[in-house]
């Protein structure tokens, strides 16, 4: 998408680093005074820009929450207290606060500094995370925990940005106020989720009601009228009731109340003082508590904050005017480009198509399908199992639902894919983008395993294409085909290669041969297919080793017939993917040749990605290091061969 108009004078950029340099750890931090606070603010903001606009990152989200880090290291004491960052895409100044400043600059690259919190990274990083709406649940455990082992620390959970749209946030929230477990749950609303401000009026009535004096009087008063003789439980339950009405009026606190927290807020989220003024008095609390507070995203960098949304994950860009640096020239599409076209095609002749995201219509693609059909659009928020058994549910009724989503985010709904889509035979057709290794975002975001959690569900036809010609006829495929259909897809630009008019429906579970070869065969699907055949053409040119290459197109169902006659003609074979090698599309393929008695005299590898977790870093450095790039492929196969 296009950023809307920036300012045209040079945008101001905070500046400074000579507080920035004491600190070492928290305790820094929570030693320096309300000015000294303040002033830090806009140093933190410098720096964070600055990388951002070299390495790119989650700029406006971390941007967003400075001042609100600063209050929360001020007022609680890391080395006991636990904090955990939902998501973590919001934690770039409270990895600059633990000790982390003098590595920032290697913030997502290869062997640096992650892009979310890691426990593995830093003592102060009290959990990982990297998708949404984990934090409540993790506090309540670590809470648990704590009074378990008899220790006297506070657990604080910081969740917002969307998070909150996720039913697993309020699952959380439900059994921490069933338990009543002491715990802080600060609701980052950045305007973007949940509500806007309500104004002053919600925030001194809130506040004042969470002080320790009220609270205490409010529960002597109701204990007062409940020992009235035959009236006074009617009494205690009209004046809870009386205050509860007055309170939602004004607050939207009624929702967190009802979940049996005590709420306290909204609170400016860039009021440093005012919120250490309410973060003191929710530790003083034995009970479940939620602070609301209001932050700005983009806040302090007039780009992010005109266009918080282009600036939530951004490349690199010019940080006097927020210009994004792109590469110079026009290249091929984007798969995500690609996948867009094309379900906006099929859905302008087709009616009953539904495009389902969460929480990503720009990131999927779908974003032109919301505006040119957006009756048939829906955006379910950060609700993954939600959106795949509303889809299920529409096509029970006829409906032909598309689901959007990211590999990785896709795990979220493994059940739902299970027992509401393929159980049933229902048409739900998914579309994994970011299908195999995405680069920076790391460990949490590689989409490695989607071929295997997918491929043995009985019923599923999963696809992913080598180019972006064989996208098109893919998703014309899912389409034409009735059933579960699954497309998974590589992050980034395709290879130019042309896109029909009118892309052919190609036949269920049938590769194609690409090249021809008596010395070995590669069996090969989506990304790794062109790395294959170019392998082969360079081992042809350079060494006179001719080596067949099939594109199997299908991981389910694969095809088998054409892999076995194959097969039969060689002593060496590979298979190449760019998914876990654990249950994985070169497993599947060892299946078929076991079962069919054919890996007796065979030599047979698998190159694909390790049984580990990949952690971040350029996609072309981290497939040059898992092996699977062209390079990686040529060594194995020679290997394989004994050369």
């Amino acid at each position: 998408m296009t950023p809307k108009p920036l300012p045209t004078p040079p945008v101001s950029v905070p500046s400074g680093r000579e507080l920035l340099a004491r600190v070492s750890r928290p305790a820094d931090v929570a030693a320096m005074s309300l000015a000294e606070l303040a002033a830090l603010a806009p140093e933190l903001r410098r720096r964070i820009i600055e990388q951002c606009s070299v390495g790119g990152g989650h700029l406006a989200p971390s941007l967003g929450v400075v001042d609100l880090t600063l209050a929360l290291f001020k007022t609680f004491d890391l080395e006991t207290d636990r904090l955990i960052w939902d998501v973590g895409h919001q934690a770039y100044a409270h990895k600059l606060l633990t000790g982390r400043a003098d590595r920032f600059d290697t913030l997502r690259r290869l062997d640096g500094l992650s892009g979310f919190p890691r426990m593995s990274e830093s003592p102060y990083d009290h959990f990982g995370v990297g998708h949404a709406s984990t934090s409540v649940s993790a506090a309540l455990g670590m809470a648990l925990a704590r009074d378990l082992a008899g220790l006297d620390h506070e657990v604080v959970a910081v969740i917002g940005d969307g998070s909150m749209t996720s039913g697993l946030a309020f699952e959380g929230l439900n059994q921490a106020g069933d338990m009543g477990r002491k715990m802080i749950v600060v609701l980052n609303d950045n305007e973007m989720s949940i509500s806007k401000n309500v104004g002053a009026l919600s925030n001194f009535m809130s506040r004042k009601l969470s002080r320790p004096a009220p609270q205490r009087f409010k529960r002597e008063f109701e204990a007062w009228l409940a020992n009235i003789p035959r009236i006074g439980k009617d009494l205690a339950m009209f004046a809870r009731r009386s205050e509860d009405s007055l309170k939602s009026f004004f607050t939207p606190g009624m929702l967190f109340e009802a979940f049996r927290f005590t709420y306290v807020g909204p609170v400016d989220g860039h009021d440093i003082p005012a919120m250490i003024d309410v973060f003191e008095q929710a530790k003083g609390m034995d009970r479940p508590v939620l602070v609301h507070v209001l932050t700005k995203k983009g806040k302090g960098y007039d780009p992010a904050e005109v266009n918080p949304t282009y600036f939530h994950g951004v490349g690199r860009f010019e940080p006097e005017t927020g210009i994004i640096l792109k590469k110079p020239g026009v290249g091929p599409k984007s798969y995500t480009e690609v996948f867009g076209e094309q379900l906006c095609r099929h859905a302008d002749a087709d009616p009953r198509i539904v495009a389902i995201t969460a929480a990503m219509p720009e990131g999927t693609g779908t974003d032109c399908f919301r505006k040119r059909h957006p009756e048939r659009f829906v955006d379910v928020g950060i609700c993954e199992p939600h959106a795949v058994t509303f889809a299920a549910g529409l096509a029970a009724r006829g409906f032909t639902p598309a689901v959007a989503i990211y590999s990785t985010f896709m795990q979220r709904a493994y059940d739902q894919i299970i027992h509401d889509v393929c159980l049933q035979k229902l048409s739900v057709k998914l579309f994994l983008d970011r299908g195999g290794l995405v680069g920076e975002d790391g460990a949490t975001h590689q989409g490695a395993f989607d071929m295997a959690y997918l491929r043995h569900i009985p019923g599923i036809t999963l696809m992913a294409p080598k180019d972006e010609a064989e996208l098109a006829q893919m998703i014309a495929t899912a389409f034409a085909t009735p059933g579960p259909m699954a497309v998974r897809y590589p992050r980034g630009v395709g290879h130019g290669a042309e896109v029909s008019e009118h892309p052919e429906v190609l036949p269920i579970g049938e590769g194609e041969l690409l090249r021809e070869g008596d010395d070995a065969l590669i069996i090969a699907i989506g990304s790794r297919v062109y790395p294959a055949f170019e392998c082969a053409e360079e081992l042809a040119a350079e060494q006179g080793i001719e080596v067949a290459v099939f594109n199997a197109r299908f991981i389910k169902p694969l095809p088998a017939r054409q892999m076995l006659d194959l097969v039969r003609g060689h002593k060496y074979v590979l298979t190449a993917e760019e998914g876990c090698l654990p249950g994985g599309f070169g497993s599947a393929v060892l299946e078929v040749l076991a079962d069919a008695n054919m890996l007796d005299g065979r030599r047979v590898r698998r190159v694909g990605l390790p049984d580990e977790f990949i952690e971040q870093g350029p996609a072309k450095d981290l497939r040059a290091r898992a092996g699977v790039d062209k390079t990686g492929i040529k060594r194995a196969l020679l290997a394989l061969m004994g050369r």
